[in-house]
């Protein structure tokens, strides 16, 4: 946000959504909050190097999500997805119809783009050179959080259920496997995957960061071992976090008894850490009663956002009064077992 304030004084107001393309000196906004600084219902383009907004796309309703590629903006709505081409007067190239999707999920990646289907549960995967829509049958209650691997492989997908994660190959929308968070619903808060597609954070409303190993395609096991291999000794230190221990295993030789409920032998995370979730509530004056903020889904400030900033580091950003970052570390631990720490947390919004 800094970069914004930089280049116009004018955007301290309400921005709802601020999505950089990559690097690069785009970003897409669209306004929000008590005092939105543009529409909600138009999606701006800003150029940070001349320092003026260079697109605008309107719609009739309100905009959920936006996400940017060099050659693609794609445009969330509640019940559409739309896809424009990123040039100086963009293109539509299609409309997709979906269910109910208040939270605008969305994945981009290089091939394809993913986004919920006109059924509650299901995925569209859109192959973004030829447009052939792929059907995934994820979930039997509508999605809550999705994520895209960033080699495009693998996309990750949570219910409003919130007790799994489903892992699906973007190659042939074949089901890899599914990681138990846990047992009770909880409302899961975001799903990231890590820059080597060989880990992901999952948090939820338990406030608990869960970390698990992504299963892979069997031409990808070589590189994956590697890669774990690699990452499992680039940090240690003593237990006093909280860890779990690997796969199968929370559960012992239960997990290999037949016949026993399935959560006997389900994948579990095999490290997590607890993260603050202030409920920062918006309270009328001599009312208490809590006031929604406008123009977010559910009138609440967004909390547990997760962020790799490498294979092995972990930010999780809550908004709100008290918004705050914390910074999370992977490592072995002397018991041998994986290991998430917490190593250090900043306020950046409030007093």
């Amino acid at each position: 946000m800094s970069m914004l304030t930089r280049a116009s004084p004018d955007f301290n107001a309400g921005i709802f959504v601020a999505e950089m393309l990559g690097r690069a000196n785009y970003i897409a906004l669209v306004g929000g909050g008590k005092q939105p600084k543009f529409p909600q219902n138009k999606v701006i383009i800003w150029d940070d190097a001349k320092q003026k907004a260079v697109i605008t796309l309107e719609f009739r309703s309100q905009v959920h999500s936006v996400s940017l590629s060099r050659t693609r903006i794609i445009v969330a709505l509640h019940n559409s997805v739309n896809m424009f081409t990123f040039s100086a007067s963009p293109e539509k190239i299609s409309v997709f119809e979906t269910a109910d999707n208040p939270l605008g999920l969305c994945c981009l990646g290089s091939k394809v783009v993913a986004f919920p289907g006109r059924t509650p549960g299901q995925v569209q995967m859109v192959e973004i050179g030829t447009g052939n829509v792929s059907i995934i049958p994820a979930h039997s209650s509508p999605l809550r959080a999705m994520n895209l691997s960033p080699d495009g492989e693998i996309l990750a997908t949570a219910s409003e259920m919130g007790t799994l994660v489903r892992i699906f190959s973007t190659r042939n929308c074949a089901r890899m496997g599914e990681l138990r968070r846990g047992v009770d619903q909880a409302a899961i808060f975001s799903i990231a995957i890590s820059p080597n597609s060989s880990l992901l954070a999952v948090s939820s409303d338990k406030a608990t960061l869960h970390i698990f190993d992504l299963p892979h395609s069997l031409d990808n096991d070589a590189t994956t071992s590697n890669s774990r291999t690699t990452h499992r000794h680039s940090h240690s230190f003593s237990t006093g976090g909280s860890g779990e221990d690997g796969n199968n295993q929370k559960w012992g030789f239960l997990g290999r008894i037949p016949l026993l409920p399935r959560v006997f032998s389900d994948v579990y995370s095999f490290a997590s850490a607890h993260f603050e979730i202030d409920d920062d509530p918006q309270t009328a004056l001599g009312t208490g009663g809590a006031i929604p903020i406008p123009g977010i889904p559910g009138g609440k400030a967004r909390k547990g956002i997760i962020g790799w900033t490498n294979d092995w580091t972990i930010l999780v950003i809550g908004a709100g009064r008290d918004g705050r970052w914390e910074k999370f570390i992977l490592g072995e631990g002397e018991d041998g077992k994986r290991h998430c720490v917490r190593n250090g947390w900043k306020r950046y919004l409030g007093n």
